[in-house]
């Protein structure tokens, strides 16, 4: 039992510490390795909880691969495990940052790092745009097609037009959300009746 809790308490450490150390670009781009980590390669969790708890982790202040993190952490070793995936997953950009405080100015200016950078963001954009496609999948499949393009195009004119703030984007959803399937439901039954009484 005592190897069992060891096992889970090294697998938390050692996927948030690669998380932690190979995101590049802020939260939103450590996300996917998250997901791979949590959803793939150690099955916490599946998919669908991965994008219920991603939806509302967006919806919550701070940092969302932090609040991943301790969410992962929480959920197979309660507080202690929170505690050991947030720590694995900051102190690497946290010692990395004060070690190289002293060399900033330097590397700023450095071609070579600009050229490391331009060269990582294709690959941040990639990521990002399968795990989008994926979830969008995931939305098509579970709304219909018709509904998730009106969706898709409802919080696109909420986001991107109207300026609405993200968090009040994804509690409206959040709320339809906990609807939708009654909704349907409700829609199917009063559709049977008619069908019924005009066959």
């Amino acid at each position: 039992m005592g190897s069992s809790k060891n096992g889970d308490y090294g697998q938390l450490f050692w996927a948030m510490f690669k998380t932690g150390v190979l995101g590049f670009g802020g939260g939103p781009s450590v996300i996917p390795l998250i997901r791979h980590e949590a959803v793939k390669t150690y099955n916490w969790i599946d998919n669908d909880e991965f994008g219920e708890i991603l939806a509302l982790a967006n919806a919550l202040p701070g940092p969302i691969a932090t609040k991943m993190a301790a969410y992962l952490g929480y959920r197979k070793r309660g507080t202690l495990g929170a505690t050991v995936a947030v720590l694995s997953h900051i102190l690497p950009s946290a010692l990395a940052m004060i070690a190289l405080m002293s060399v900033v100015q330097y590397l700023s200016g450095s071609q070579i790092v600009q050229g490391m950078i331009a060269g990582v963001i294709p690959v941040v954009a990639v990521m990002l745009g399968v795990m989008a496609y994926e979830f969008g999948e995931k939305a098509i499949k579970g709304l219909g097609a018709k509904l998730g393009i009106v969706l898709f195009v409802a919080a696109f004119v909420l986001l991107q037009l109207l300026d609405v703030h993200d968090a009040i984007v994804i509690a409206l959803f959040l709320a339809y959300g906990a609807f939708h399937f009654k909704i349907v439901r409700k829609l199917r039954e009063r559709k049977q009746p008619n069908e019924t009484s005009g066959g």
